[in-house]
């Protein structure tokens, strides 16, 4: 596993960390290890939204424009 130093964290930050954590049970360490693993799984998700939005979008042929899921909404609240 690899370790991280952070140099020149505003003092205030570490307080509202340390406070973050004392209701989660947690250390301060424990909960950045849990925020920073966070992080790093909806970074993980987000891409792969991204690449399923993608893959989904180019089924539709290029000269073909999208309608606007606005106008789809209001037309389904119209009727």
């Amino acid at each position: 596993m690899a370790n991280l130093t952070i140099r020149n964290l505003d003092d205030n930050v570490v307080k509202t960390l340390k406070a973050q954590a004392k209701p989660h049970n947690r250390s301060l360490e424990a909960e950045l290890r849990h925020l920073l693993t966070e992080a790093a799984a909806q970074h993980e998700r987000m891409a792969a939204f991204r690449r399923e939005a993608a893959r989904i979008r180019a089924m539709t042929p290029k000269d073909r424009r999208q309608t606007d899921s606005t106008l789809l909404i209001r037309e389904d609240r119209d009727r």
